[in-house]
């Protein structure tokens, strides 16, 4: 008799996605990335970061910090037998800007290839290194439009960006740590320093009103204190967003902040302190130069550049928000054909005004039905979190928020159910109904067809004058009960119309 298979020997005997894996050796620290899969949405399954500071001193000695050197090295011996026993095959280093600028750059690298054999370690110019952090940056915001500034510890990377084309880069020698050593630790020397860098730039006076996307842990971490000091529903920096003068008034106070009123701001982070005055100037800066009229923060940038270069070019053509809500329908749906029967029931409702939301409802019908396997008690909420806290890198917040408010209420969670409270003001009054009456309609075909595509199909939902007629043809199994008559009603009222329900 053969032994059946236990659980983990069936997943150890089912194919793998594949693991690739890059360390970004940068001038503040260095972070190891494996991810797994071929996805327009990078799923990142480790994620480590070590602050060594290799950068620090390079202003003045011209060197990498000689302790840092001792401990990359540790560190770097590490990542390599954790990317190696993950299975990532390419394992890859990028060294960015100290590495590049140390006179003892090459004794280290020689170093670190005898402690890596065989692993490919790069030295990414200038140039190449803000290309990377402009494609990682067009996975999440495939039109994205304005400026890209990635700031790291030795350098920012800048990059002109038209309708997601790439267009002209530079980098300048103003990261956190250099810039702060270049003036001395002192602020104001700082803020003239970033200005005289910027100013030999002039393309940048050309961006005024267009977006600057910023990208780097400095610029995160501003993010995240905005996002603390105005108590913000949703804490995902990816997309955080924020009028040109919040950020001023941000960077602002940061700037001028004594270092004991740093320490006390909320999400104010221990490790980076010494770096937000100095990442503050180079925000205000920008946005003086620029003009940009919001800042939108990324979590993408050249670690996911790395990843965007190894996709197919189709898969990265892909849309972002269809190719999300297409994972989740693979992973949590139940039959792949109801998506696209679902989204030619609805279009007569005639529910978008504007194709971005003609683009939402698509997505909607894509994930109307990844609540299936789970606990009828908590089908809605956990929905809900799923598609709100999903890896989903195209998804700005709006998105998120009224995707999730849909199929909560898809699943008949309560309009006032206190977990649905926090997204709200990340919606307007519009955007609210619109969900409303997507959750009634994602009701009355659930009630109707199972999630039967064929079932679905023999109905037809339309609005003729001020009535919204649903006809059923009795042969194909339909027929007209109570439920379906409630939600008919339910749908119709929220649209403001007379339910006509007909039997043919």
């Amino acid at each position: 008799m053969t032994e059946p298979l236990s659980a983990l020997r069936l997943q150890q005997a089912l194919p793998r996605p594949p693991r690739m894996a890059v360390v970004d050796l940068g001038s503040n620290s260095v972070r190891l990335v494996v991810f797994e899969g071929l996805s327009r949405n990078p799923q990142a399954i480790f994620n480590e970061k070590a602050v060594l500071g290799l950068g620090r001193g390079l202003a003045a000695t011209g060197r990498l910090n000689e302790e840092a050197v001792g401990q990359a090295l540790t560190v770097l011996r590490r990542y390599h037998a954790l990317a190696r026993g993950m299975g990532a095959d390419p394992l890859e280093v990028l060294a960015t800007a100290a590495v590049r600028d140390a006179a003892n750059g090459p004794e280290f690298l020689r170093a670190l290839r005898a402690a890596l054999p065989g692993t490919p370690i790069e030295v990414l110019s200038g140039e190449e290194e803000a290309q990377l952090s402009a494609e990682g940056l067009l996975l999440g915001f495939a039109a994205a439009d304005g400026v890209l500034a990635d700031l790291g510890g030795g350098s920012l990377e800048l990059v002109h960006l038209q309708a997601g084309r790439i267009g002209a880069t530079a980098s300048l020698p103003v990261g956190t740590i250099r810039l702060a050593e270049r003036a001395g630790g002192d602020v104001t020397r700082a803020r003239a320093i970033v200005e005289r860098e910027l100013e030999a730039l002039p393309w940048l006076r050309e961006l005024r009103g267009a977006d600057l996307f910023a990208v780097g842990g400095a610029f995160r971490a501003l993010a995240r204190m905005h996002m603390a000091q105005t108590a913000y529903p949703l804490a995902i920096v990816h997309h955080y967003a924020i009028r040109r003068e919040e950020a001023r008034d941000l960077a602002g106070v940061v700037m001028n902040a004594p270092r004991r009123v740093l320490e006390r701001m909320p999400a104010a982070p221990a490790k980076r302190l010494p770096d937000l005055p100095f990442a503050a100037v180079v925000l205000r800066r920008l946005l003086r130069a620029t003009g940009a009229g919001r800042v939108v923060f990324s979590a993408n940038g050249l670690r996911e550049g790395w990843y965007a270069r190894r996709l197919p070019p189709a898969l990265r053509r892909a849309d972002p928000l269809f190719a999300a809500t297409e994972e989740l329908a693979a992973a949590f749906g139940r039959n792949p054909d109801f998506p696209a029967a679902l989204e030619s029931w609805l279009a007569p409702l005639r529910l978008a005004e504007t194709p971005a939301e003609a683009a939402l409802i698509a997505a909607a019908a894509r994930i109307s039905d990844i609540g299936s396997h789970d606990h009828p008690e908590y089908r809605a909420e956990q929905a809900f979190l799923r598609v709100l806290r999903q890896n989903g890198v195209g998804l700005d917040h709006h998105m998120r928020a009224f995707l999730a408010l849909t199929l909560a209420l898809r699943y008949e969670a309560e309009p006032t159910a206190p977990f649905l409270a926090p997204i709200r003001p990340l919606l307007g009054s519009q955007a609210l109904r619109r969900a409303e009456t997507l959750g009634a309609a994602l009701r009355l075909a659930f009630t109707l067809s199972g999630g039967v595509a064929a079932l679905l199909e023999a109905s037809s939902l339309t609005r003729e004058g001020g009535r919204l007629i649903l006809r059923l043809h009795e042969a194909a199994g339909l027929f007209a009960g109570e439920a379906v008559e409630r939600r008919l009603e339910a749908l119709a009222l929220q649209l403001g119309l007379e339910p006509v329900l007909t039997v043919v």
